[in-house]
């Protein structure tokens, strides 16, 4: 079929305009329907008999149109009519429409009847809707930025849809039948929704897709009551950023005015908008209104992003379109000069007196003044600003508010902030400008983080100011001579610069970490080094630091600050070059001696490094004199020490660091008598330690003063208790007795019964066998055994075998083996369990010794019960070496019974994981026993019964099909604990 023309294809409208009826279109009713209508006729006010009617026509249509088969026609055709490219829908569409316009002459306030026709009327005009799933019913709607998206993603689509050119007056009409069902509904807005989603359509007419269907509207949203607005809202924002350009932005305008919630998304929408250039000044506004809303705390991100995210975003509006937002150089400084005249204007005015209070208890009692702007709940709220004003074209001073509103808010963040105006900047061309903005950020950032992120952007751009200039040259293949000079100048310039940058590098870091910490002594120290051999920085370092360190907030080691200042005029400078200033170097540590340290030792510190400076100079009386000015001792030495409320110069005379430091100089350049009274002076004000004392001792011995010394000793037992007097005991009782030896016999005994008065359990076994050793060499044996038979009874557990032994072995050398029955037995009754063993052993063997070898197999018996033979196996080899030597069959048999016995005495759980562990660790364990032994035979087999175990003949079990029975006949020869009984035995 040819395809045919437009005005044909017109021709077939309107159907639905004016209404269809049996009058005019005789084609409407066929025999048929007679009884239909005839029924009608009676009952006109019958709903149900006009809804099945309505029904049966449908049914009817969509029946006939599955049966007969569509006529052949044009692809084209079919695309510009859409649903009504076949006769039969358009009669069918008629027919229809008669229908309903019938029963809604009877029922015109019914939304069922509107509901069925309009989307009826809409399926042959838009096409055929295409249905979505949905996860389910809605609760409540929910917020604008979430309904934004679900609304997207919910918007009907069609498939088909009459031209709307070839179809304009079914589309107007169409339009026509909502506008009278909106006359008689006009408070449902289903209806509504149902007809702004006309205009959703890609094929609606440009009639009634931009300039009515605002006006739809905003009709909508003056007849709807406002809980209802928000449906509305979500498709008219939705159909103004279809449509873009200015619609966009005075739909979004006016919805922001009442809920500001979807600002974000507007901005995004203005940077990127669908059929109109970006507005990124405006877009820049609502984001740095947004920003500075959230800093104050009346605005929440429905995206959850805080309040320097928004900034931040603002920042990056900024720097993409710099010239659009922002003030050029010298507009940027004439507003910044605005701005601080401003604010001193008001910071004077504040001062001249009190503004007068808005409201008392929340009631506005001002009646003259500017107006206060407040909002619907009578808060005040901030004043206008044209910076916040979307509408106002004028141009933002970003400096100014990244200093406002970045920099003095977010001061973690200031790296950010800093290559941010910049990079501002660096867009605008102003390069001058960026230049300082960085020096400027290097300089008052307070973390390396931030630094290092403001010196990377400062270096990149530097590399790439060279890098284009280097470009230029290569390619200035026109320009003059004087031009290329001109060029390559500055590029030297560039190149200096950038050095210049990466040198200052360290200084710039040590800068930040000062400025984050000025009392950082560390960090000074540094600074200083870095500085190298250049006297006068170093000089000038040196003075700002002590300058602007707070002594009670410095860090560790201010002291050494002062120390090495002195030093550096001691030593002639950094570079050893100058002269030595031992004039400047006193006057800096006379200076740190008035410094109020934190720490007593740090101040003790700077008078001895006076002194060592004095003595390095061969100036030794001067060095005698400093530390007799830093020890002099006030009239009140009732002070505490350890109480920091007080100066360290007045808790300075107490500090024994300073007093060991003096005594050690006395005792190398002074006399004799100024030794002792510097010793005297520290033992007067009780803060000599054990050292102190030892010290002085040894001072007093070399100097041939034996019995002073001997005083001093005793003077320091009486100030210390033990463990540290023990010490002393111990120096004090050698030296006496090699000096003395046997001579003062009486007087030795009376210092070691002393000192073992109060000497505790632990410390006294050294104590005793130094008395022992005493009594030994100069007194008698006798009471040398009484000593260790004391020392037995008195020292600790852990010392007790130790000391048994000691005393057995004297006892033997001067009493003879006999002798030492009874302590042996002692030490069996007095020592653990654990160490009874070894001390049976030895027993037994003395006995041996003597020939008594019943005795020594009772002890051996004895030891057994302690010694499980899985953990001891040594212990029960001695004993079998012990009878295989010296015993009969009958003892042997008795040893193997007491083994078995005490086998299964310690026949536990925790026995046996103790004996598994010591068996792995001495690998005497050579396989893994069989998992269904039980616990008996595990011990049978650990204690050696297997080897010696005979099977039995006559009561053993057949074996299992296939498994093979040895028989051991080596096992008698092997097995050195059998026991032959006779058969005379058995007997019995």
């Amino acid at each position: 079929m040819a395809p045919q023309s437009e005005e044909f294809l017109k021709a077939h409208f309107p159907l639905t305009f004016p209404v269809p009826t049996p009058a005019t279109h005789p084609d409407l009713l066929t025999t048929n329907d007679l009884h239909r209508e005839d029924d009608l006729l009676r009952n006109p006010t019958s709903f149900r008999s006009w809804w099945s009617a309505i029904n049966t026509t449908r049914e009817a249509f969509l029946s006939l149109q599955k049966t007969e088969p569509p006529p052949e026609q044009a692809e084209e055709l079919s695309a510009l009519l859409g649903p009504l490219a076949f006769p039969l829908a358009r009669i069918s569409l008629q027919r229809l429409t008669y229908l309903y316009e019938a029963a809604l002459v009877q029922f015109p306030g019914s939304f069922k009847l509107w509901k069925s026709y309009l989307n009826l009327r809409m399926s042959f005009v838009l096409g055929k809707l295409i249905v979505k799933k949905r996860a389910g019913g809605k609760k409540k709607f929910p917020e604008m930025k979430d309904a934004l998206e679900e609304e997207h993603d919910d918007l009907e689509e069609w498939e088909g849809g009459l031209d709307p050119v070839v179809g304009w007056e079914e589309w107007k009409s169409l339009v026509a039948t909502f506008e009278r069902a909106l006359m008689w509904l006009p408070r449902l807005p289903r209806l509504w929704l149902m007809y702004l989603s006309i205009f959703f359509h890609p094929q609606c007419p440009p009639l009634l897709s931009h300039t009515h269907a605002r006006h739809t509207f905003d009709r909508a949203l003056r007849t709807l009551p406002p809980s209802l607005h928000s449906r509305i809202w979500v498709r008219y924002l939705l159909w103004a950023e279809k449509k873009g350009g200015a619609t966009t932005v005075h739909v979004y305008r006016r919805y922001l005015a009442i809920d500001p919630s979807v600002t974000e998304r507007f901005t995004a929408i203005l940077l990127n908008p669908v059929n109109s250039n970006p507005r990124p000044l405006e877009a820049a506004k609502l984001l740095l209104s947004l920003a500075r809303k959230a800093s104050r705390g009346e605005y929440t991100s429905p995206e959850g992003k805080s309040p320097y995210q928004l900034l931040e975003d603002w920042i990056e509006v900024v720097e993409k379109f710099s010239d659009d937002v922002g003030l050029d150089v010298e507009e940027t400084i004439e507003s910044n000069e605005a701005i601080a005249a401003a604010e001193a204007g008001a910071a004077e005015s504040a001062a001249d007196g009190v503004p007068e209070p808005a409201s008392v208890n929340g009631n506005l009692i001002r009646i003259t003044g500017p107006p206060i702007p407040v909002t619907s709940d009578g808060q005040s709220t901030h004043p206008y600003d044209e910076d916040e004003d979307p509408i106002s074209p004028r141009k933002l001073n970003v400096e100014n508010i990244i200093h406002k509103n970045g920099l003095a808010i977010y001061k973690d963040q200031a790296g950010r902030l800093w290559t941010g105006l910049a990079t501002y900047w660096i867009k605008r061309g102003e390069f001058d400008r960026a230049k300082e903005t960085f020096e400027n950020g290097l300089k008052s950032v307070l973390t390396i983080r931030d630094f290092t992120q403001i010196f990377d952007s400062y270096a990149e751009f530097g590399e790439s100011l060279i890098s284009a200039m280097m470009n230029s040259l290569e390619n200035e293949d026109d320009d003059t001579e004087e031009e290329a000079a001109e060029t390559e100048r500055e590029l030297d310039a560039k190149i200096a610069e950038f050095e210049d940058l990466t040198d200052r590098r360290p200084f710039l870091v040590n800068d930040v970490l000062i400025r984050r910490n000025p009392n950082d002594v560390q960090e000074w120290e540094k600074r200083v080094a870095l500085w190298g051999e250049d006297d006068d920085k170093v000089a000038a370092t040196y003075t700002k630091a002590l300058e602007t360190i707070n002594p009670r907030k410095a860090s560790a080691n201010l002291h050494r600050l002062y120390v090495n200042f002195a030093k550096f005029y001691e030593e002639g400078g950094a570079s050893g070059q100058a002269e030595e200033d031992l004039d400047s170097a006193r006057k800096i540590l006379e200076k740190a001696t008035k410094v109020n340290f934190k720490l007593v030792e740090d101040l003790a510190e700077v008078w001895c490094e006076w002194s060592e400076m004095e003595i390095r100079h061969d100036n030794y009386d001067d060095a005698i004199r400093v530390m007799q000015r830093a020890a002099a001792i006030p009239k009140n030495i009732k002070v505490n020490y350890h109480d920091h409320t007080l100066s360290a110069q007045t808790r300075l005379f107490k500090s024994l660091k300073l007093w060991s430091f003096y005594v050690d100089l006395e005792e190398s350049i002074g006399t004799v008598e100024s030794t002792k009274n510097v010793y005297d002076k520290i033992l007067e004000l009780r803060i000599a330690n054990a050292q102190i004392i030892v010290n002085y001792a040894a001072f007093l011995e070399e100097n041939k003063y034996f019995e002073e010394s001997f005083k001093i000793y005793e003077r320091g037992v009486e100030l210390f208790t033990f463990p540290i007097s023990f010490e002393i005991w111990n120096i004090y009782l050698s030296k006496f007795v090699k000096r003395y030896g046997g001579a003062k016999l009486e007087r030795a005994r009376d210092l070691f019964e002393q000192a073992l008065e109060k000497c505790p359990p632990k410390s006294c076994k050294a104590l005793f066998l130094m008395y022992s050793k005493l009594e030994e060499d100069y007194g008698l044996a006798k009471r040398s055994m009484n000593i260790l038979d004391r020392a037995t009874k008195v020292v600790s557990d852990q010392d007790k075998f130790d000391m048994f032994t000691i005393y057995i072995a004297k006892a033997t050398a001067n009493y003879g083996l006999p002798a030492t029955r009874p302590i042996y037995e002692r030490a069996l009754e007095v020592l653990p369990d654990r160490q009874t063993a070894d001390m049976c052993l030895r027993f037994a063997a003395m006995e041996r010794k003597l020939g008594e070898i019943d005795r020594a197999r009772a002890i051996i018996a004895h030891a057994s019960q302690f010694c499980d033979p899985r953990v001891n196996p040594d212990f029960w080899a001695h004993w079998h070496s012990f009878e295989l030597d010296t015993g009969s069959e009958d003892t042997f048999k008795e040893m193997l019974r007491i083994k078995r016995s005490v086998q299964a005495q310690f026949n536990t759980e925790a026995s046996y994981l103790a004996a598994e562990t010591t068996a792995a660790k001495q690998g005497t364990r050579k396989a893994e026993e069989d998992d269904s032994q039980d616990a008996m035979a595990a011990a049978e087999k650990q204690a050696g019964g297997v080897k010696g175990f005979v099977a039995a003949t006559t009561t053993r079990l057949p074996p299992v099909d296939g498994e093979e029975v040895q028989e051991d006949q080596s096992a008698p020869a092997a097995n050195v604990d059998e026991i032959h009984i006779s058969d005379d035995e058995e007997d019995i």
